[in-house]
């Protein structure tokens, strides 16, 4: 089983002086950054610092996700974000999980104590709230469906048909789906640490909006099934 470490940039290099020496290049068998035209530098140091980066073609993070897709050799990817809100020394706990037999594992921000340090009331109010409702809707037990950080088998693409969109459709896509085809899915604590300099790229009212019309899409097209939840 080869991995691929999945690294989106958008004007992060305070972030990634301090986070990408941290992750061990042993830990997985490859790193792609997938940088959307970065103005402060990010991919000039990144490449001078050894790491394969990739010019995003299209727009917005949801495309960059299947840009790596066409791009990676691995069978599996998990998914980092070097703004600081990804704990480096979770990735070897979310590749071990996968070699025990999951075909996706979640970085969850509020299992087991774990906090989230860089949500407001209303990022925060909006995580539980669809969470909840996935929970609730298609017979789950999450914790946290709309974490980026997560490892997954790369065959759910095509198994799921999950969407090629430039919404921020992928995340709760792959978790509703994942339900209905009865799939192997686990969860593992994790904090979120504060973001380090740069801005957030999440557009609160867009993806709220895209995650309920998502959630209500999966409800109506599809009857979930109950998935190997631990």
């Amino acid at each position: 089983m080869k991995t691929t470490l999945f690294i989106p940039t958008l004007n992060e290099i305070d972030g990634c002086k301090i986070i990408m020496p941290q992750i061990k290049r042993e830990w997985v068998d490859e790193i792609i950054v997938i940088d959307a035209n970065s103005t402060d530098g990010t991919p000039e140091w990144l490449r001078e610092n050894g790491y394969r980066v990739v010019q995003q073609k299209s727009k917005g993070l949801a495309m960059a996700y299947w840009e790596c897709f066409d791009l990676m050799a691995g069978d599996v990817i998990i998914v980092f974000t070097p703004d600081g809100n990804s704990i480096p020394e979770m990735i070897p706990a979310l590749i071990q999980k996968i070699k025990e037999g999951y075909d996706m594992v979640i970085a969850s921000r509020y299992l087991g104590g774990a906090k989230s340090y860089d949500d407001d009331v209303i990022t925060g109010f909006g995580n539980w709230m669809f969470t909840k409702m996935t929970n609730i809707l298609f017979g789950c037990h999450y914790t946290d469906v709309l974490v980026c950080y997560r490892a997954f088998k790369l065959d759910l693409v095509k198994q799921l048909n999950l969407t090629k969109s430039v919404h921020p459709l992928l995340e709760q896509e792959l978790v509703i789906r994942c339900i209905k085809h009865n799939l192997k899915v686990t969860e593992i604590g994790g904090d979120e640490p504060k973001r380090l300099g740069g801005v957030r790229k999440m557009k609160i009212i867009y993806n709220g909006t895209a995650v309920l019309i998502g959630i209500l899409r999966e409800l109506f097209v599809h009857r979930a099934k109950k998935t190997v939840v631990k």
